[in-house]
């Protein structure tokens, strides 16, 4: 499948049928489309198999109520429909958008209570993220924008809106030939590229940011899970733009990143070492078990 997004063959679930990919249309006054009233979910499908996907969807679901936006499916029905799709589509490896709305209704301002809450399910063939990152690391700016502070927004929600800042950042990164941004939060700390958690190397130990502000991936999730069954030992905790210089190996993670090693980040070099290479072999042959 390629092509431009809105102009391929094969079906996305929407609303609880499945309906031909160019016809998964709705309508200008959508509230999701002036308010950002929305929310996703980005999930892998590996030999027919969604990795942690009632995980997902029980994160889309959360993720609804916290922007008061109940999702009016259940976890097995959005689970059916998730693999309908990739049937429909004729997919075994895939990367799976789950997303909910709310759509057009009687309400056309800020408050949208009486608009339906509406979803679709879409899925699609997509390699690696960055690319060749993958072998060679990737090269990330250092993005001016910040994640906002946990009583701004409900940080936890994987909603759009909080993806306008990501969005810019990456802009900015890619025009100076990078493949993403990291971020800082709302203090100054190190937090997140702009749709993956981050993970340093130093001295056999792993240092990530304490997830107190931004998303805390599924995928970070599972990696720090492997590595406690390693017995590396995992700092969670505030980690200061200065220290970055004294780290020897990071890598991002995420569902579309999956386990990304990084070269480089503004002025700081990382080396590809071989414990960023051991999660990125071991997650692979995890997903795929």
């Amino acid at each position: 499948m390629a092509g431009a997004y809105d102009d391929r063959d094969g079906k996305i679930w929407m609303d609880g049928e499945l309906v031909d990919w160019r016809g998964a249309n709705v309508h200008i006054l959508t509230h999701a489309m002036h308010y950002a009233s929305s929310v996703f979910e980005g999930e892998r499908a590996y030999n027919g198999k969604i990795f942690e996907s009632r995980l997902h969807s029980q994160r889309l679901l959360k993720s609804g109520e916290m922007i008061d936006m109940p999702i009016p499916y259940s976890i097995d029905e959005i689970e059916a429909a998730k693999y309908a799709v990739m049937q429909a589509n004729g997919l075994t490896d895939a990367y799976v958008r789950a997303l909910a709305w709310r759509g057009a209704g009687d309400d056309m301002g800020v408050s949208s209570k009486r608009n339906p809450v509406r979803m679709a399910v879409a899925a699609w063939s997509w390699g690696n993220y960055y690319g060749d990152a993958k072998t060679k690391g990737a090269k990330l700016d250092i993005a001016k924008w910040r994640r906002p502070a946990p009583e701004t927004a409900p940080y936890q929600a994987k909603a759009a809106g909080l993806y306008m800042i990501a969005t810019m950042s990456k802009h900015a990164a890619e025009a100076k030939g990078c493949s993403d941004a990291m971020m800082f939060d709302y203090r100054g700390y190190v937090a997140e590229a702009t749709g993956a958690n981050i993970f340093f190397v130093k001295d056999g130990e792993v240092h990530t940011p304490l997830a107190d502000c931004f998303l805390n991936g599924i995928t970070r999730q599972t990696v720090i899970r492997m590595l406690g069954e390693r017995n590396i030992t995992v700092h969670q905790r505030h980690i200061m733009p200065e220290e970055l210089e004294s780290f020897e190996q990071c890598w991002l993670t995420g569902t579309a990143a999956e386990v990304t090693p990084v070269g480089q980040i503004g002025d700081y070099t990382f080396e590809v070492g071989a414990l960023t290479r051991s999660m990125s072999d071991a997650y692979e042959a995890l997903v795929r078990a």
